[in-house]
């Protein structure tokens, strides 16, 4: 684990940032729950799996370029057809930097965001909050301390004010609060053991449903001294 992670750091360095494709693989060492994913470098290697996965699907633009994928109409879901998927891959592996494109599975559930900054005084800090595209108009988070213990998970999760959407609200399928709980547990220990090399974590939007809780796009910021391994 460590390995690879000073490896992807250190290719990292110089953008300043983790790809997502990266970033899944380490959140995937560190056992958080990812979907499945594959960075594909033709159109039809990016239909072979969406075959063997099965349809719909979601694309994702990765360049070293492009830090906010939004701004170059870089996310694109519900892709249900190897015709949808091939025009969809075309426009994004021609944006600039473009190293190809990341297709996943679709999960579906509540959109929370599970993020991360490293306080200079206090160490690092974990944040949830109700995520997706609504994060910044809805500004409902907590905060902890990592490391988290299990004890913590419970009053997090009851200071939001969306509280309402992990227990079904209007008929919709509750949270598995297990998983959710868990995977908060082990972003905690990911986020501790990665020290002062990162500025800021952003994983938004996390999907939960009633099975699992599912890290659907991921983004770390790393430290302006990030590139040398950590002895």
């Amino acid at each position: 684990m460590q390995e690879m992670r000073d490896d992807i750091f250190e290719k990292s360095a110089a953008q300043g940032w983790v790809l997502e494709p990266d970033c899944l693989q380490l959140l995937a060492a560190a056992g958080l729950d990812v979907p499945r994913h594959r960075l594909a470098a033709s159109a039809a290697e990016a239909v072979a799996f969406a075959e063997a996965t099965g349809y719909p699907v979601v694309a994702k633009v990765v360049s070293p370029l492009v830090v906010h994928k939004t701004e170059v109409r870089g996310v694109v879901t519900g892709l249900g057809d190897a015709g949808a998927l091939t025009r969809t891959f075309e426009r994004l592996a021609a944006v600039e930097g473009s190293v190809g494109v990341l297709v996943e599975e679709t999960v579906t559930g509540v959109e929370l965001i599970v993020g991360a900054k490293h306080d200079e005084q206090f160490g690092p800090v974990v944040l949830l909050g109700i995520g997706g595209t609504g994060v910044e108009l809805y500004k409902d988070t907590v905060i902890g301390m990592a490391p988290l213990a299990a004890a913590d998970v419970p009053a997090m999760l009851d200071g939001l004010r969306g509280r309402r959407l992990l227990d079904g609200f209007r008929g919709a399928e509750p949270v598995n609060r297990e998983a959710l709980a868990a995977l908060l547990l082990g972003f905690s220990g990911f986020v501790l053991g990665l020290g002062d090399r990162f500025e800021s974590i952003d994983c938004n939007p996390v999907l939960c449903n009633g099975h699992r809780a599912v890290v659907a796009d991921a983004r770390i910021m790393l430290a302006a001294t990030t590139g040398t391994k950590q002895k």
